[in-house]
């Protein structure tokens, strides 16, 4: 099955359908039900982050909110919690049964397409105010979502998180007729909405100047959720105890340092025994017996980046980044003297985390790799959305990849490390300066020779490293940073910027 049939598979089924639907079916017009929504993910549900943070925002203040998209990752735990929040679940992609494609393709097509307008025009019960769809992917939702606002009197509001077309180009290139079909699809469904949000102020700009976009345009920048934050050294110990088993292969297992459960871990020991001299706490009683866990000096440092394994995210660049940091650490490691280590670089243990297409033929290159390295390891893992926000406190640095497609959209990834207090090295492109400022919350970097400088630079002297220490610092949020600080959480974010646009008219 080619990308190319597919997609026209998918534009003259959609075109057909919507045809029909709109002089054939064509009822009168509903009136939508007040304080509700439907928020639309043609995907799994829990790898879709920001959607699941507009339904609970919308939960929150008050509207009965339905999710409709694919089952699959589990959604985070606080959303789960809320009564007002439903989830609608669309079946999965059917088997083929045999089916030559000629007939297996526009199966899969329709079914979607069924399944998709089934849940918004029946499954929720009554027309929702609000329809959130999420952009990309554009083909079918955007059409989709204009029909239903048609027929049910929703207002639609389109969340640009990057262009559905420019994506498709890195595969096709620019100039294919696919390409541009997807173009003026995406353009022609998308410029009527009521409301589109933007996560740069670069793709508003973009998009309202090429496509002339009509109703309220308002940037919502990514921000963390509130308990997103620094990993404590107890929830670090708890952590690795909990993820053993990808830890537990011979690679990993003789570069890390020796632990013993439930003790200590490759990052965290304890004092099995009490003090040797009681504390007047101790002894009136209030001693707690159970020891503190702390960090090991001898500690790997600990880098994570998140990746969907996917075109636009070159993990090439990794990989050649920690073969030259490999270099840089045995050159220096092996001429250095003094115990104290001044100068020194650490062993590293790279945690990529995440799911996609690309993930078994880069891992299967980081094994080969990985046989002559003695300073550096990487691991791949996927975690759960109460461990994803730890594992990111508890790391030394993050490492973003993300290229963006458009230029115009910025990487979720380096928003949670944020979150969690961890500071990035990320690769540049047009619009990265409205999140990472070089030099004061991150390095940014252009290839792999800069990246593995700028790790090099900020592990020196690890775990003490003075430039580490500063980058990690600029991202507190404290008196001291408060006529700096820029953050907010994804709540009070969504109640200064979309809460008004729901609440009553905004004029933009």
């Amino acid at each position: 099955m080619t990308s190319d049939t597919v997609l026209s598979l998918q534009i003259l089924s959609l075109a057909a359908f919507c045809f029909v639907v709109w002089k054939v079916v064509r009822q009168p017009v509903e009136r939508a039900s007040f304080r509700s929504v439907a928020i639309l993910v043609l995907g799994d549900i829990g790898r879709s982050p920001r959607m699941m943070y507009h339904s609970e925002s919308f939960a929150e203040n008050g509207f009965e909110t339905y999710i409709v998209g694919n089952k699959g990752s589990k959604p985070v735990p606080s959303l789960l919690s809320i009564p007002r929040v439903h989830f609608l679940y669309l079946p999965d992609a059917p088997s083929t049964l045999g089916l030559p494609f000629i007939l297996s393709a526009p199966r899969k097509v329709l079914l979607q397409v069924f399944s998709i307008l089934n849940a918004l025009l029946y499954r929720i019960p009554h027309p929702p105010e609000y329809i959130v769809v999420q952009n990309p992917p554009s083909i079918p939702t955007l059409a989709l979502v204009w029909l239903v606002s048609k027929l049910r009197g929703s207002k639609v509001i389109i969340d640009w998180h990057n262009l559905g077309y420019s994506i498709l180009a890195l595969k096709l290139g620019n100039e294919h007729p696919f390409v541009k079909a997807a173009k003026w699809f995406e353009s022609y469904f998308g410029r009527s909405a009521y409301a589109h949000l933007f996560v740069t102020n670069a793709m508003k700009e973009h998009l309202v100047k090429e496509w002339n976009l009509q109703g309220q345009k308002i940037v919502l920048h990514d921000r963390p959720p509130g308990h997103f934050h620094r990993t404590s050294p107890s929830e670090i110990h708890e952590l690795f105890q909990r993820l053993g088993p990808p830890l537990d292969t011979n690679a990993i297992r003789d570069f890390l340092p020796s632990s013993t459960a439930p003790y200590s871990t490759p990052f965290t020991k304890t004092s099995s025994q009490p003090s040797k001299y009681p504390t007047t706490l101790e002894l009136d009683g209030e001693f707690d017996s159970s020891p503190m866990p702390s960090q090991r000096e001898d500690r790997p440092a600990l880098l994570i980046s998140s990746t969907s394994w996917t075109p636009d995210e070159d993990f090439s660049i990794l990989l050649k980044a920690l073969g030259l940091y490999e270099e840089k650490a045995r050159a220096r490691n092996e001429i250095e003297i003094d115990e104290s280590k001044e100068g020194s670089l650490p062993k590293v243990l790279m945690v990529v985390t995440g799911k996609g297409p690309d993930r078994e033929k880069y891992m299967n290159e980081v094994g080969r790799l990985q046989e002559d390295w003695r300073w550096v390891r990487c691991v791949s893992m996927w975690l759960e959305p109460q461990d994803y926000p730890l594992i990111l406190g508890s790391a030394d640095l993050g490492i973003s990849l993300h290229s963006s497609s458009s230029a115009l959209d910025l990487p979720m990834k380096v928003v949670d490390m944020f979150g969690c207090g961890l500071p990035v090295c990320a690769l540049d492109f047009a619009c990265l300066d409205e999140l990472v400022h070089d030099g004061v919350n991150g390095l940014v970097f252009h290839n792999a020779q800069e990246l593995a400088t700028q790790i090099a630079s900020l592990l020196t002297s690890f775990p003490n490293s003075p430039t580490l220490t500063a980058l990690r610092k600029s991202l507190e949020r404290s008196e001291q940073n408060a006529a700096r600080w820029e953050w907010s959480t994804w709540s009070e974010n969504w109640n200064t910027v979309m809460k008004p646009l729901i609440t009553h008219n905004v004029n933009n």
